[in-house]
């Protein structure tokens, strides 16, 4: 006789692989946005060290430029 598996234990299995599941789907949520931030922090560093390289020569040229304008 071919065992008939009870709704008790039909219920646990669906409710032990929803948990399994969620979990996962969980998880995969935080690597991608994990991703996306680090992508994100790399990107402004990278403007952060580009505007300080050029911010002594923009700073520079914006002082002239007054400079020479106040002085008409």
């Amino acid at each position: 006789m071919p065992h008939v598996p009870s709704w008790r234990t039909t219920l646990g299995d669906a409710v032990s692989r929803w948990a399994v599941e969620s979990q996962q789907g969980a998880r995969r949520n935080a690597m991608v946005a994990s991703t996306a931030l680090a992508a994100r922090r790399k990107e402004r560093a990278d403007v952060d060290d580009f505007l300080a390289e050029r911010g002594d020569a923009v700073a520079l040229e914006h002082v002239e430029h007054h400079e020479v304008r106040g002085a008409l």
